[in-house]
This record gives C-alpha cells, sequence and structure tokens, in this order.
C-alpha cells in the first residue's frame, strides 16, 4: 500500500499520500550542457514533475548548478559507485541523489554521502534491477527473483539506516513484468519508504507503452507506488506525457484534457484516425479541464460520447459538432479540426 515515509525532492513530496509524481531522465551527454538545460526545459513545459540526470564524472557536475538555474523542477543526480560525486552534486544543490550505497565503498563512504544529504535534507533513491543484484543474493535465489530485487533494496536501505539515514525512495526494476509487480508488492508489505515505479528496459516506445503501463498500472490500481517513470527508447518528452496518461487512467490523477476517441467500425466514412491524431496533438497545448470526443459515426457518437464536454462525430465526408450529446452544427470534413478547436476556446 501507500508508503508511511514522507521524503521531499525540491518542492516535490513523495510518498505519504503526496501526488504521485511523473519523472523523466535526460537523454543527452552530461557534458553537453546547453543541450541538457534545453530538454530539462522542455520536459518541465510538458509537466515532468522531477528530471534526472547523469552525472558520470566529476567534471560532469557543472551540469547540476546549470539545471537548477535553468528549470524549478527538481533535479535529481544520477551516481554510480563514486561517492566523491555525489558529495560535489550535494555541494552544487542537487535536490535528490540517486545511488547504491553497497556500490561505493566502505562505511566511511556511506556515511559521508549519508550526513551531507541529512545535513541539507536531501533524500537518496536506491534503484536495483536485474543486473545490479549482490553475489550473494543471486546465489541464494539463483536468478534475479522478485525476493531477489526486494532483498537487495532493503538490503542497500539499511546501509543508510545505519547512519540514522531515513530519507530514502526505492525501486527495484525489471524488465520482467510480472517480476517488477511481484517485487513492488513484497517491498510494500516489508517496508514504509516510498517507492519509485518503473519497468527497466521496457523497450521502444510501443512495447515500452504495453510493458509500462501493464506492470506500473498493475501496481498504482492496487495503491502501490508514490512516483513513476516510464522508461521508452524514445524522447523523455514522451515518457512524461504517458506518466501523466497513465495517471490519469488509473484515476491517480485529475485535471487537463480528458480525450476519447473510438477505434473505428464500417460506419466510418472520415478518416477518423488521422482526425484523432490531428485533434489530440492540438489539444497538447491547451490548459483545460474538459472531456474531447471524436468518434466514428452520426448514428452511435454524440450518444456514446454524451458525457463529453465537446466532441466530433463523423458523417459522409463531414463532421458534427457536438456538446453534451447535442449536435451543434454540421461542417466539411476539412473544416472539423479549427470549428472543434474554435468550440474549445469558447469554453
Amino acid at each position: 500500500m501507500a508508503s508511511k515515509i514522507r521524503v521531499k525532492a525540491g518542492n516535490v513530496e513523495i510518498g505519504g499520500g503526496s501526488k504521485i509524481s511523473v519523472q523523466s531522465m535526460l537523454s543527452i551527454p552530461a557534458t553537453d550542457i546547453k543541450a541538457s538545460v534545453s530538454q530539462a526545459k522542455k520536459l518541465e513545459a510538458a509537466g515532468c514533475d522531477i528530471i534526472r540526470a547523469a552525472v558520470p564524472t566529476a567534471q560532469c557536475v557543472g551540469l547540476i548548478s546549470a539545471l537548477k538555474e535553468a528549470v524549478s523542477v527538481p533535479i535529481v543526480a544520477d551516481i554510480h559507485f563514486d561517492y566523491k560525486i555525489a558529495l560535489e552534486c550535494v555541494a552544487a544543490g542537487v535536490d535528490k541523489i540517486r545511488i547504491n550505497p553497497g556500490n561505493i565503498g566502505d562505511d566511511s563512504r556511506v556515511k559521508a554521502v549519508a550526513d551531507a544529504c541529512k545535513s541539507k535534507n536531501i533524500p537518496i533513491r536506491i534503484g536495483v534491477n536485474s543486473g545490479s543484484l549482490e553475489k550473494s543474493i543471486l546465489a541464494k535465489y539463483g536468478h534475479p527473483t522478485a525476493e531477489a530485487l526486494c532483498d537487495s533494496a532493503l538490503y542497500h536501505a539499511s546501509l543508510l539506516e545505519k547512519f540514522d539515514f531515513n530519507d530514502i525512495v526505492l525501486s527495484m526494476k525489471s524488465s520482467s513484468v510480472a517480476t517488477t509487480v511481484d517485487a513492488y508488492r513484497l517491498a510494500s508489505g516489508r517496508c514504509d519508504y516510498p517507492l519509485h515505479l518503473g519497468v527497466t528496459e521496457a523497450g521502444t516506445e510501443f512495447s515500452g507503452l504495453i510493458k509500462s503501463s501493464a506492470g506500473i498500472g498493475t501496481l498504482l490500481m492496487e495503491g502501490i507506488g508514490d512516483t513513476i517513470r516510464i522508461s521508452l527508447t524514445a524522447d523523455p518528452i514522451r515518457e512524461v506525457m504517458a506518466g501523466i496518461q497513465l495517471l490519469k487512467a488509473c484515476e491517480k490523477r485529475t485535471g487537463g484534457i480528458n480525450f476519447v476517441s473510438c477505434p473505428t467500425c464500417g460506419r466510418t466514412k472520415i478518416d477518423l484516425i488521422s482526425l484523432a491524431n490531428e485533434i489530440e496533438e492540438k489539444l497538447a497545448g491547451v490548459n483545460k479541464d474538459i472531456s474531447v470526443a471524436v468518434m466514428g459515426c452520426a448514428v452511435n457518437g454524440p450518444g456514446e460520447a454524451k458525457e463529453a464536454d465537446l466532441g466530433v462525430a463523423g458523417g459522409d465526408g463531414c463532421g458534427l459538432i457536438f456538446k453534451k450529446g447535442e449536435i451543434l452544427y454540421k461542417v466539411p470534413e476539412g473544416e472539423i479540426v479549427s470549428a472543434l478547436m474554435k468550440e474549445i476556446e469558447n469554453l
């Protein structure tokens, strides 16, 4: 179930009943600060709640300061192995650290990172996946099982707990949807830390959306999860859009455009697929809490979508603009988009 512990990354609260946040990660090399900043601004504009950036070397720490100056979204530094980079990112004003304590050396190094983060109220996300499990845990379970992932995450958390550090977020991702879901279920029952949901290496936009929706969506509907990232081999902005839509579909977030469209059938006499795609794209820039429907035919369209604030039902080379199920007027197919958008503007 939802975590009891609440942490705060910059101006975003995670866990403890807070709003579920959507994350993404910069895909630009950390050395290219200008392009990274540009991408971060686009992610912020798309509605991304938390932005993660890889910081592979000490020379890349300057990216953190640049991002903090450019956007108001909390910035997470993704660090592997080198605890000194973590300390430098803390000094640079980062809002959250992603690091696995068991990978950075002895207790003195773990304590240094824990103390630095604690002094500035910076949470740490522990992220384990199928390829990062400890040899002892793999030997115990034989392969990366859900139990193995959960044990590994809690082991890393215990290393921070030794130094009285509890501002922790956990993630345990697998490329297997079933393993991912089971791992988070186990963690939800064994700890109170906020959980960062995701299916790792999910794939391209098409396959990745299906895997992520199946895995993350299942957990969200069970009340598990406090922040999400839909990992796609695609533009990070697509991750953010998908994450927001998934939260809406699971009724974990409200507001904004609710877009519905029918799957078409033999009654359809307009190019509904192109029409729906064009309208959905234009609606991406509309900041109104309304429902918009694009339906294939006048026979069922207005009736099936009578709850929509506005919509269009296809006719024979034309479209019927309707409002709350009531037909307003008919327009030629080529004027459907402009007519519908004008009605939306007038709401």
